[in-house]
């Protein structure tokens, strides 16, 4: 079973208007659709914004739907120079940036007695989410990396350049990490896809309705096509 978190309601409502649906459950103020998407079972939810929202998101999918694969889409700002508006980012393994035990001799980031610094995501499903998305979205670039999430839009730039020096991650966004803690405690298999909505610095140069409906194309066709070959 493989469950499947969006970050905005349109984005959700494309997705289920691609499955035949079979069942809905509501339980922590979220909606969980289930059915068939591209001859697969899938879950589809929409979490809600924050870490609190993605972890208990993502322990509902698994301990009500027995899912073993988890993915979520969403928007970052970019921490890349070379990522652009637009483009994709696929998770290599995700962060907490906002965790912070330093005085107590743990690196920042490090979520204490916790036997890993980062939550690594699914090789597998990394490569083919990066095959899948070339094929799928060709007008844009497609880049992995470490995904960074705290609860705080990352807008300065003097901690843009802290994020990039402290984690060297790709972007960063609010729930990614929470999922992949979720999935590592469960043993289950995950990937983040991000697009970027901005460069993390308040440079943003495109409408925001704009890239919201163009965001949503793209990840919503990467995920249909990642299903698809899961």
């Amino acid at each position: 079973m493989i469950g499947i978190i969006g970050a905005m309601d349109e984005e959700v409502a494309i997705l289920k208007e691609s499955m035949e649906v079979q069942d809905m459950m509501e339980r922590a103020g979220m909606t969980f659709v289930k059915g068939i998407m591209s001859g697969k079972e899938v879950v589809v939810v929409r979490s809600g914004i924050g870490k609190v929202n993605m972890g208990i998101c993502a322990q509902i999918l698994i301990d009500c739907f027995g899912v073993d694969t988890l993915i979520n889409t969403g928007v970052a700002g970019s921490l890349d120079a070379d990522i652009n508006i637009g483009d994709i980012v696929i998770s290599t393994d995700a962060v907490q940036h906002d965790m912070d035990v330093s005085m107590l001799g743990d690196p920042v980031g490090q979520i204490p007695r916790m036997d890993t610094f980062s939550f690594p995501a699914d090789e597998k499903l990394v490569k083919l989410a990066v095959e899948v998305n070339k094929e799928v979205n060709p007008d844009i670039q497609t880049f992995t990396g470490r995904v960074l999430s705290g609860d705080q839009f990352i807008s300065g730039k003097e901690k843009k350049e802290y994020l990039v020096k402290t984690f060297d991650g790709k972007c960063a966004e609010m729930e990614g990490a929470a999922m992949a803690q979720t999935a590592y405690l469960n043993k289950v298999s995950y990937v983040i896809i991000r697009a970027i909505s901005d460069k993390a610095d308040n440079s943003a140069t495109m409408d925001y309705p704009e890239f919201v409906k163009m965001a949503i194309t793209h990840y919503v066709g990467l995920v249909k096509g990642l299903v698809e070959r899961m």
